[in-house]
């Protein structure tokens, strides 16, 4: 299958960006801008995004991590750090933990994979996905939700949500809908909270303080902050950065300071 990528700057290190939930390769443009002056920056459109192939298919996270390991393969990477917004950190973690050589160093935007469900709360998470107005594949929903991954300042999500609208509008409805489905039951299904001591890489976890996503607010009643420090604690050689006044979108909300610390990580590590 055909995968769609942005290819940009050169240095020692290859940078490798993977998007979020019906996101696009084009989520990371604010970070590869700067990145891209000191490091090679690939951002990917996972299968069934953006303007990457669509051959209809069960997606999942496991399914995504090997995509991400072919490309790695594929254009034969050295040196890679693997870069995951959101369902694209858990996607990370995963090909991580399949393929311990596949990167030298982890960054993690707002990731998911960190919370435990339940049985019960599984089965909730998914009864609401299927009636939740929010994942209804309209674009006032598709609006809405993109506004709701920024703190404040909604206007300057304009852009994306224009391209993810036209993104939506190329696919057949019923696909595109199954789809987000599919990745959302893989973010429930396949967690990696139980692994996270296996991951030896350096990793940089940051999360905006007021992440309206991170963890799932109806079911779990905990702050992000204390979700992502639960998680640093259980890897090997984790840094955890929170940024105030910023929501789920951090990298896009807070591209400056994300940029900052992402230098500052690679320089050290």
């Amino acid at each position: 299958s055909s995968i769609t990528y942005i290819d940009e700057g050169s240095g020692p290190k290859t940078l490798l960006f993977i998007h979020g939930l019906a996101g696009y390769a084009l989520s990371w443009k604010k970070n590869i801008d700067v990145l891209r002056q000191h490091y090679r920056c690939i951002a990917i459109d996972l299968p069934g995004n953006g303007l990457s192939d669509r051959t209809n298919r069960t997606y999942s996270i496991q399914f995504f991590a090997e995509t991400v390991y072919e490309l790695i393969e594929k254009l034969q990477l050295q040196d890679v750090c693997l870069v995951g917004h959101s369902m694209g950190g858990q996607i990370a973690m995963t090909a991580i933990l399949n393929h311990a050589n596949c990167a030298e160093e982890l960054i993690l935007c707002a990731s998911a994979g960190f919370e435990k469900f339940s049985v019960f709360e599984k089965t909730m998470y998914q009864t609401t996905l299927h009636m939740a107005s929010m994942f209804t594949s309209d674009e006032s929903s598709l609006r809405q939700v993109t506004e709701n991954s920024f703190y404040q300042n909604q206007t300057q999500a304009e852009e994306m949500i224009k391209d993810l609208i036209a993104i939506m509008r190329t696919h057949p409805l019923k696909e595109y809908r199954k789809m987000i489905e599919d990745c959302i039951l893989g973010m429930v299904n396949e967690p990696v909270h139980e692994q996270l001591h296996h991951i030896l890489q350096p990793t940089l976890i940051i999360y905006g303080e007021q992440d309206a996503f991170i963890p799932n607010k109806l079911i779990h009643h905990i702050s992000t902050q204390q979700l992502a420090e639960e998680a640093t604690n259980k890897m090997r050689a984790a840094t955890l950065e929170i940024i105030p006044y910023c929501g789920h979108f951090a990298q896009w909300e807070k591209a400056e300071e994300v940029n900052k610390y992402i230098l500052e990580f690679l320089k050290n590590n």
